[in-house]
């Protein structure tokens, strides 16, 4: 069962970044925030797909583990600064306080900054996967999706219009950009870094590429659809934020009966990007079910 396909990740990642977190002379305050951002909650989805992408050509889960682990240090340095009094202003993150609230901003601004240089010291270290030409790639990758053109810019635009009190006026092509950089650009990336840590060819690459887009759309509807229609005590953290601030999303757009269609046209493009691997692509497409259903 995919559930437990994923709890095994989920363990082996945070048994993983529980040692790394204790190395080095880190200052005792910024290790117990970087231990609080990153252990004990998390469904661990975007390091599962490294591992999975991976797993399609052979490469062992102790070859992609690395790779794995520097991608979700990525993605919770994000929710540390995303969770931040000036971006969203968010006190409860996985049914915990956020690193801000349980520390101070400032802390939580340096455990964020931690947390993405130690990203790239992890995904720059040679494995028996990773030669040194494979990590310069993984980097390039990586540093594009989480950067100005990825992720951040992503969140810059979400942002952008509320800050600046001003009603949102989005259409269509701006939530599709906004959503792609934000949420799909790491999710994209971790479908690919699987095929990169393989030597994978330019053609299977791409097939899982189109797979991480269609699926991080998928992702990012249901996020939204979670927020709007969820229950803050299972979804984990506070909902009924998107429309109070404004923001733009295919839920505000289009409601939630059509915006539940376009996630199931995203769930079948996703699934249909696949094709090539046959059988060996079941447990992604298990994950694309995931994303689809999940409560949280």
């Amino acid at each position: 069962m995919l559930v437990d396909h994923l709890a095994r990740a989920a363990d082996r990642v945070e048994t993983y970044l529980s040692g790394v977190l204790d190395e080095d002379a880190t200052p005792d305050r910024l290790r117990k925030a970087m231990r609080h951002a990153v252990l004990g909650g998390g469904k661990r989805l975007r390091p599962f797909l490294v591992i999975e992408s991976a797993a399609l050509f052979d490469t062992p889960t102790d070859d992609a583990l690395t790779a794995a682990a520097a991608l979700e240090c990525v993605h919770c340095y994000s929710l540390v600064h995303d969770d931040l009094p000036a971006m969203d202003n968010d006190t409860v993150r996985r049914g915990r306080p956020t690193v801000w609230t349980a520390f101070d901003d400032w802390t939580a601004i340096l455990a964020g900054d931690a947390l993405l240089t130690l990203a790239f010291e992890l995904a720059s270290r040679p494995t028996p996967a990773a030669h040194p030409d494979v990590c310069a790639k993984l980097c390039n990758l990586m540093a594009r999706a989480a950067g100005r053109a990825g992720m951040v810019g992503g969140q810059c635009l979400d942002l952008d219009a509320g800050k600046r009190n001003e009603p949102a006026t989005p259409d269509r092509a701006h939530i599709a950009r906004l959503q792609a950089m934000k949420t799909g650009a790491l999710i994209r990336y971790a479908c690919e870094a699987g095929a990169v840590l393989s030597r994978a060819s330019d053609e299977e690459l791409e097939s899982l590429s189109t797979f991480g887009k269609h699926l991080g759309l998928a992702f990012q509807i249901a996020d939204d659809l979670l927020d709007a229609e969820g229950d803050a005590a299972t979804v984990g953290k506070a909902t009924g934020k998107d429309a109070a601030a404004g923001k733009a999303t295919l839920v505000g757009l289009l409601g939630p009966d059509q915006a539940r269609r376009e996630l199931n046209t995203a769930h079948r493009n996703a699934c249909a990007a696949l094709a090539p691997f046959g059988a060996k692509a079941d447990t992604l497409k298990a994950a694309a079910d995931f994303v689809v259903a999940r409560d949280r």
